[in-house]
């Protein structure tokens, strides 16, 4: 619990007290910056991602859903951080026109925070450098009701492309998108860092995008499709005990591949001894033995496991909006709140899973307990204010 300000609750919420680990003088230049509580005369873009933020931690489906559970508790809003009751259709217009760019800068915010904070998470590859892991999830809509979502001919989409920093499992990129943009044009968006590992699947091999990251001095390790043409330069001694069959160093045999990746590969082929699987790997990454580039591929997995945290565990699928600018608003606000539930497990030195904080949070956001004991479901005083008769079914 070190470095935790608020040991005390004094009455506060335990909604209140989650929101007070926010940077919200940031949050206010940000707003100044987008005007976003220009000609606002209530619900100001606090409350609005109050709000919205309320509906992410407790689950909330729809904007009735959210305006009745909030005036369910008219006694515990003021201190809760809103200064009227919240209407659905005010609700509905600040999301439609309120800058979704808002709460994109606040998440990046709050992401450089985090990051911050699970710098020294251990890696599970036992190395140095930041490994980040790149892929996408597709998020279906309804075509007739978001036009704009262009996917398909009968259906509509987005798609959130992340970077994941596998320290702490925080996204340090993110891009949404329409469901069409193919995964590895994101590539141009990224800014490579050097020294950096950038672990990705067959969608983002691209000789000329992944020859500028090598050019920017960071590494790369993905997957090689099976069209993938090469003549072997030079083989390395194998460890067929441990599944690697061939570490080779290649050069590119296509017209166009060689011209865009005139540098020499490195081909690992790998069978996994649990599935009996062969697996082709590419990187240009020399200097660690083959076994270590197989487990940096594997820790790709961790950004599959934050997609389904995300859409089990925060309100993606259903939308409280139909505009591209309500969309990202929610999907924005979702992200801040998965990183805002990291940066409150690190803050309170707790060792209590995100879910299992979400769980807790759900069913208690106006009780009035202290948030550490909350959240590591110790018991509080057993009076009407505290949440400890709900507490017990997280135990074990």
């Amino acid at each position: 619990m070190q470095g935790y300000p608020h040991r005390m609750h004094s009455g506060r919420t335990v909604f209140a007290q989650v929101m007070s680990f926010l940077p919200w003088t940031t949050f206010a230049r940000i707003v100044a910056r987008y005007d976003g509580d220009r000609f606002v005369r209530s619900l100001r873009c606090t409350e609005q991602y109050r709000a919205m933020a309320f509906a992410q931690l407790t689950g909330r489906e729809s904007l009735r859903d959210i305006e009745a559970c909030l005036a369910a508790r008219p006694s515990k809003l003021y201190h809760s951080g809103f200064h009227a009751p919240v209407r659905r259709s005010t609700l509905a217009d600040a999301n439609e026109r309120r800058d979704w760019r808002i709460y994109a800068d606040f998440s990046q915010r709050l992401i450089a925070q985090a990051r911050r904070l699970y710098a020294d998470e251990p890696l599970a590859s036992e190395l140095d450098e930041t490994t980040y892991a790149l892929d996408s999830t597709t998020i279906d809509l309804c075509l007739s009701l978001f036009p704009w979502a262009t996917f398909r001919k009968t259906k509509a989409a987005v798609k959130l492309h992340t970077l994941l920093d596998l320290r702490g499992s925080i996204p340090s990129f993110i891009y949404i998108s329409e469901g069409k943009l193919h995964d590895v044009n994101v590539l141009d968006l990224l800014v490579p860092e050097a020294g950096a590992t950038y672990v990705m699947d067959r969608a983002y091999v691209d000789f000329l995008r992944l020859h500028k990251l090598d050019q920017a001095g960071a590494f790369f390790v993905t997957r090689a499709k099976k069209n993938f043409r090469c003549r072997r330069i030079y083989s390395a001694p194998t460890a067929r005990t441990h599944g690697i069959i061939a570490d080779q160093t290649v050069a590119l045999d296509g017209v166009r591949s060689k011209l865009y990746y005139p540098a020499h590969l490195r081909r690992i082929r790998y069978k996994d001894p649990d599935s009996g699987k062969t697996l082709v790997f590419l990187t240009n990454r020399t200097g660690l033995d083959a076994l270590t580039v197989c487990a940096l591929y594997k820790s790709r997995w961790d950004v599959e496991l934050f997609f389904k945290f995300v859409k089990g565990h925060l309100r993606v699928k259903r939308f409280l909006g139909t505009s591209a600018n309500a969309v990202k608003t929610q999907l924005w606000i979702a992200i801040s709140v998965y990183v805002l539930v990291a940066i409150l497990r690190k803050r309170l030195g707790i060792d209590t899973p995100l879910h299992t904080m979400l769980q807790i949070l759900s069913i208690m956001p106006f009780e009035q307990v202290l948030l550490y004991d909350a959240l590591t479901m110790q018991e509080a005083d057993a009076s009407p204010e505290h949440g400890a008769v709900q507490l017990p079914l997280f135990a074990g």
